[in-house]
């Protein structure tokens, strides 16, 4: 075994996103492409103190979620790790970790950080998506000034340091070395699990289940059944079968690993069926994203947030109260809500986890939230699709409620918000930002005007001031508040690999019990009316509707 240094070409294309750097896996299977990326971040993190070596000693978390290319990038990054001076890596086996297991594990053996490979709910397979990103000590996404010191690293590459060390045998646990470097196959689930035991009362669980309660959970060939099959029925005590789609796969099964009502299709019809289970749900790819469904009734992410906060001191692990909560800005205001009620805290941040790290780290929040899937509190710092799940049980436990009584229960106390998201995707990039361009510019038009009977009170590009370390976030996103409380607004993703994905974000609210059971997309129509008038979608992208509507 030697460690060699070998010349590089530049990649000009590896700013990471939202969720680090996401590419079709062909062009990470390019020569030196992956390489490259992972060459300039241990690069950044060893010159992070004044020795140049910061890794030296250190212990890195390393795995993923299984999809095409994970295995043979498991084990380049094992090759340029030990050639960068890493002393420790803890690599779950098969190379397979959920993302919330990386923060997990992070946080529970006290790493450096670690390296997470997923595109996350974007589609796998040869032809698929393939990410890599980041996460710190805290177990949290990488900041903006790390990521951008990666990138701007990228740019001036001109060497590899990488061990020509034989592959190591992933599937194998226990201790493996790669030159100096140790590399600890460790068991993906068991610190997880012992996490899960820490937040919930898992003797009510398999009491519910020993009574005959029954859940359909859809890993969706993911990551994250493992997990579920481990937890509910091997602990738990959930039926045999409970959990479906549960073995990883390269290509997730020809599925798209996106837990919406779009990409849920079977799972929505189990659980509209005559013989339905109680509850259900589904995770994404890496295991971060949730969404539960009770008989023929979906709950949305911002309402699951929102009545999660309402009861989270019926879970042992919150019994004292909760600091605060956050939710990204398109996240609708059901939360908000709930937390003047409470005399709680809470925090309207831009999209991104990244963003809610900071304020967990602070105790500021316990609780936090997004629109796309993503739940997740203080225990680690990522979203977590399991975890969320277990909540979800644990509430209907402790109170003897269904999934849809909760929800309307609430409904009735705090008032509903209708919300829904259009997604316009594949669009070109410049027609993209030739839409946000203009919208931003007739922002001073927009403010006061009248749509009908609502009035815009509040037309901006909305900008975050972290209120712990003063970082500004600007240009998050486009909106006009309304003066009933409804919302419009547009903001560009971030997670995308082809074209540009527009992201339109409709809201209103409703404190009338006759009212709070309508068809949602017809009760938002005058407001997509508004959204188109204003910005004119469908004549500069061409189409005639959103490619997708959750």
């Amino acid at each position: 075994m030697a460690i060699q240094t070998i010349p590089t070409q530049v990649f000009t294309d590896q700013r990471p996103g939202t969720s680090g750097l996401r590419k079709k896996v062909g062009v990470f299977m390019q020569p030196h492409y992956l390489e490259n990326f992972v060459q300039a971040l241990l690069n950044v993190l060893n010159a992070s103190d004044a020795s140049n070596q910061a890794l030296q000693g250190k212990t890195l978390v390393l795995g993923g979620d299984g999809r095409f290319y994970n295995r043979a990038a498991v084990q380049m990054i094992l090759k340029l790790a030990a050639a960068n001076g890493v002393a420790r890596v803890l690599l779950g086996c098969g190379g397979i970790l959920s993302t919330p297991a990386v923060s997990a594990v992070i946080r529970r053996r006290q790493a450096f950080g670690g390296i997470v490979l997923s595109a996350s709910h974007n589609p796998g397979g040869p032809d698929g998506d393939f990410g890599i990103k980041y996460n710190a000590g805290n177990g949290g996404p990488a900041n903006e000034t790390l990521t951008e010191a990666v990138f701007a690293r990228t740019k001036v590459l001109t060497e590899l340091h990488l061990s020509n060390a034989p592959d190591i045998d992933m599937d194998r646990l226990g201790l493996q070395q790669v030159e100096h470097m140790q590399v600890e196959v460790i068991d993906p689930v068991a610190d997880y699990a012992a996490l899960m035991r820490e937040l919930f009362d898992f003797d009510l669980l398999r009491g519910m289940f020993n009574r005959g309660f029954t859940l359909r959970v859809d890993a969706m060939n993911a990551v994250g059944g493992p997990y579920a099959k481990a937890i509910l029925e091997g602990e738990l005590g959930a039926p045999a079968g409970s959990v479906v789609n549960a073995e990883p796969l390269e290509d997730f099964g020809g599925l798209h690993p996106d837990p919406n009502p779009v990409n849920a299709q079977d799972l929505i019809a189990h659980m509209n069926a005559a013989d339905a289970p109680d509850f259900g749900a589904a995770m994404d790819g890496d295991a971060d994203r949730n969404m539960v469904l009770g008989r023929n009734f979906v709950v949305t992410p911002s309402d699951s947030l929102a009545l999660m906060t309402a009861h989270a001191t019926l879970i042992p692990g919150y019994k004292d109260g909760l600091l605060g909560v956050a939710r990204s800005m398109p996240t609708s205001a059901a939360v908000d809500r709930v937390a003047k009620a409470l005399g709680l805290p809470c925090f309207e941040t831009p999209t991104g986890w990244k963003f809610f790290g900071n304020l967990l780290d602070a105790g500021r929040v316990t609780l936090c939230g997004e629109e796309s899937y993503g739940t997740g509190s203080s225990h680690i710092r990522e979203k977590d699709g399991l975890w969320a799940i277990l909540f979800w049980l644990s509430l209907q436990g402790a109170t003897g409620k269904s999934v849809q009584d909760l929800v309307t229960s609430h409904w009735l106390l705090y008032g509903r918000n209708y919300y829904t998201r259009h997604d316009y995707e594949g669009i070109a990039v410049e027609v993209a930002n030739a839409l946000m361009a203009d919208l931003r510019a007739a922002l001073p038009t927009l403010q006061g005007r009248a749509f009908g009977q609502r009035t815009v009170s509040l037309a901006d590009d909305f900008a975050y001031t972290d209120p712990v370390d003063a970082s500004v976030s600007k240009n998050q996103g486009v909106r006009l508040l309304f003066d009933d409380g409804a919302r419009v607004i547009f903001r560009l993703s971030g997670t995308g690999t082809e074209g540009a994905t527009l992201r339109l974000y409709l809201e209103s609210y409703e404190d009338d019990p006759v009212h709070q059971n309508e068809p949602v997309q017809a009760k938002l129509t005058e407001l997509a009316a508004v959204a188109e008038q204003v910005a004119g979608i469908r004549i500069r992208t061409g189409m005639t509707g959103p490619s997708v509507a959750t």
